[in-house]
Parts: C-alpha cells; structure tokens; sequence
C-alpha cells in the first residue's frame, strides 16, 4: 500500500501539526492531513478512517487546554454530547455503505455559506448572546452534525462553531472550546465503528498524532489569546479554502455541473 519513508513520515509530521493548530481555531485541519494520507496511497475510507484517529488527538489536546482553563461546560451539552454520539456511530456505518459523492455537490456550497456568515454577518464576539434554542433542542442539531462528521468529515468544526454562536448563543471563543468537545465525542464514536472494519491504518494515525498533539495546544493557546480577531478571520479563510479544494478536484460533481452550466 505504501513505503514507510523518511520523507512520508516527515509530511505526515508536519501536515499534522498544521493541522491540529487550524483545527484548534477554526476546525478544517482534515483539508491538510485528509490530502497528506491520500497522497501515500490510501483508499479513501481508510484516509477518512485514519484521519479520524489522529484528529481526536489533536482535539482532545485543545480540549483539555479549554477546559484547565474553564472555558468548557460539560453539564450544558450533556444532550447535545449524547446525540452527536449517536449521530456519529450511524454516520461511521453508513459510509461503509453507501455512495458518498453526492455530498460533494452540498459541502462546497454549506461552507460558501459558512464563510459568508462570519465575513458578512453579525460580528460574532466573545461575549454570550440570546440563545434561540435549549440545549435539549440543539441537540439534535448536533446529532445531525454528528452523522455528517461520522459519514464523510470536512467542516465539522465549523458546522459545530456556527451552530452554537447562532443557537445556543455562545460567544466565539467559548463556542470553539465547545466544538472540540463535540468534535471529540463524534471522533472517537465514529473511531470505534471504523476500527471494527479494519478501516483504520495505526501506524500512520500513530505518527500523526504525535504531530496533532502540538499542534492542538499552539492553537488552542493561540484561541484563548486573540480571541474573535483569530478565530473569525480564520473560520473565513478555512471554510474557503476547503471550497477551493475541494472544486480543484476535476471529478468533483458540483465542478462538472457549473462547467456544464458555463461551457
């Protein structure tokens, strides 16, 4: 499958550091290391499957940074940590199934969406707003959340960190240190499934972890510190990046239908 080189571990070492850092801010760290283990020559649901594994480290490493620092409320988003669980497991078993293309067509669109919000709307600031939903409500907002991540991945940290400053009113920081405990819960529920299918690679999520693990606590340091001036910017220029990236892909079924539309 592929050659356990210097120079593969030296990519999958440093992609997964960069990753961890973004992902601590904004989330979309999968659009560095998602490539990173595609590009040694793994199928795609083994890439996604091995993603999975070494992403819950970085998130539980910014995690346990947000919560020493009591920016996390783990008694607020009992539901919502429940009904991600759910979500996430069913999303795990679902993509051994079924066809997943048709959500390339939805995400590019989803995360136009995402960017646009912060760019152009509400400032979104650190301090806490009117919530429009219970926690018990949110939660199945979340779960549904919980079954895109579990399913397929990209974007799940900013679907998490939009969903909670719009419904439950969170401020952004706090918002963020929220997410990596949502993240986290889809992660490891959807770990578990994929690893019963022999999905996962341990060796390469091993060595990224590592790299995951720093990168998870300079960011998530860097989150505390800066705040809404890191964190929005950020949420901007993730979510169009994975845009671009995944319309750079010519397979791509959206990419198709505008050049259709075009030419």
């Amino acid at each position: 499958m592929f050659d356990l080189t210097p120079e593969i571990i030296a990519l999958l070492g440093v992609a997964s550091v960069i990753a961890g850092f973004i992902d601590a801010i904004a989330g979309g760290g999968g659009l560095i290391s998602l490539p990173a283990l595609l590009s040694v020559g793994l199928n795609p649901v083994a890439a996604i499957a091995t993603n999975k594994v070494q992403g819950s480290v970085g998130t539980a490493s910014a995690l346990w940074n947000f919560w020493r620092k009591g920016r996390v409320d783990f008694r607020l988003i009992r539901w919502p940590l429940a009904l991600v669980a759910v979500g996430s497991g069913l999303g795990a078993f679902a993509v051994t199934l079924v066809d997943t293309r048709w959500l390339m067509i939805l995400l590019p669109v989803l995360l136009i969406g995402i960017a646009l919000y912060f760019l152009l709307g509400p400032k979104a600031a650190d301090e806490d707003a009117h919530a429009r939903l219970t926690p018990l409500a949110y939660a199945f907002v979340a779960g549904g959340i919980g079954f895109y991540d579990g399913f397929f991945g990209p974007g799940t940290g900013s679907f998490f960190a939009l969903s909670l400053v719009m419904l439950l009113g969170m401020g952004l920081t706090r918002a963020t240190a929220h997410t990596k405990a949502l993240n986290l819960m889809s992660n490891v529920v959807g770990i578990v499934v994929l690893a019963v299918g022999g999905h996962i690679v341990w060796v390469l999520a091993g060595i990224m972890a590592v790299g995951q693990f720093i990168g998870g606590r300079l960011g998530s340091h860097a989150a505390m510190r800066f705040g809404p001036r890191l964190i929005r910017p950020l949420l901007v220029v993730i979510s169009l990046a994975m845009t671009a990236r995944l319309l750079s892909d010519p397979a791509n079924p959206l990419r198709a239908l505008i050049t259709g539309w075009l030419f």
